[in-house]
């Protein structure tokens, strides 16, 4: 582990073998200091001038966001989302303005065109609303379009949501969804891996696709053309080992061609919630967790460590289960549905009386 001042200071490192780093405080069975980093990633250390000039850029993101404030989450952390930190390319701080602890609850992203039509607009919001219902948090990128309809969806049935932006959380693009913005962080969260500050490049919103998939455990994709940059999020989605899923549309239109791509590719239908719902479910029975309706057996290693009338967050039941984050949430969301499972505050869980 890192501290926070040392893993901004790296997140700064631009030029930085990213993944190495990464690699190298996966394998860490200690403590380590930024210097220690940097040598351990770099054949010809480069000296101290540069942990210095990291230094002092961490310094000046950290003071701006305490001044907006706005949360530095550093990879490794207790609010990191426990999905998206076993993955190859994760960010090695997440600047958070809201409440990370959103992320304990399931998610799914929902994303597709900027330009949608009013059938894209409409299935956004209905698919967000019903999910956000159902206790599920629903992710996309704040864009115009399937993005923003999305978000609004989940918002307007009284469900959370999660923005992950490709500039600095205080800087809202596109601009006329500032208040919109404002909203998500109410009672979600809106993420970044760009500190405070940063405006929008080209080359942020491709990138940020990968927390977007990441923090998920399924992405539907509605409404995507042949060469959509929703694609590029599904394309995230399947090298992490989430579900991807595509909402069927007009043969007539060039609109679809990415979805209907994605389903003769093997992905699943979408017609409403309850297809990813089901999605979900069958992913947890996967898992090895029990079918509908069925008791939870005491052998599953999840009900076996939920003691009656105590509650557990997700990382101390991955800790005593030893199942990956991904596995674990997407149990957890079956055991719920199941009703053997019951979400209480905080994004922890408890047993459901008897069939637990």
């Amino acid at each position: 582990m890192l501290t926070l001042d040392d893993a901004v200071a790296l997140s700064t490192w631009h030029q930085g073998p990213r993944l190495r780093i990464l690699d190298l405080l996966r394998r860490a069975d200690s403590d380590l200091t930024l210097e220690a980093v940097i040598d351990g990633v770099t054949e010809t250390p480069p000296g101290a001038g540069l942990s210095d000039q990291l230094r002092r850029r961490a310094a000046r993101a950290l003071a701006m966001a305490r001044r907006l404030g706005i949360d530095a989450v550093p990879w490794g952390g207790e609010r990191y989302p426990v999905l998206l930190a076993p993955t190859t390319d994760a960010p090695l701080v997440l600047w958070m303005r809201g409440n990370p602890a959103v992320f304990d609850q399931p998610s799914v992203a929902i994303v597709g065109s900027r330009a949608a039509t009013p059938y894209g607009l409409e299935a956004a919001s209905r698919l967000a609303g019903d999910l956000a219902a159902s206790g599920v948090l629903v992710v996309s990128g704040l864009a115009r379009g399937v993005d923003s309809a999305a978000h609004r969806g989940a918002l307007a049935a009284g469900g959370r949501t999660a923005a992950v932006l490709g500039s600095g959380v205080d800087v809202i693009y596109p601009p006329e969804h500032d208040g919109l913005c404002d909203a998500i962080a109410a009672d979600g969260v809106v993420v970044s891996e760009w500190p405070p500050g940063t405006a929008p490049r080209p080359f942020h919103f491709p990138a940020r696709n990968r927390i977007i998939s990441g923090v998920s455990l399924a992405v539907v994709v509605v409404e995507a053309a042949e060469k959509s940059g929703s694609l590029i999020t599904a394309g995230c989605a399947l090298e992490q080992g989430r579900a991807v899923l595509a909402v069927p549309g007009n043969i007539l239109s060039g609109r679809h061609r990415g979805c209907h791509a994605l389903i003769r590719d093997g992905a699943g239908v979408v017609e409403s919630a309850d297809d990813v719902l089901a999605e979900l479910r069958t992913s947890c029975l996967r898992s090895g967790s029990t079918p509908d309706g069925a008791a939870a057996a005491p052998t599953d290693p999840i009900a076996a460590c939920m003691q009656p009338g105590e509650s557990y967050d997700v990382e101390a039941l991955a800790r005593e289960t030893g199942l990956p984050a991904p596995q674990l949430l997407s149990r957890l969301l079956g055991l719920e549905l199941q009703g053997t499972v019951r979400r209480v505050d905080g994004g922890r869980f408890v047993r459901a009386g008897r069939t637990c």
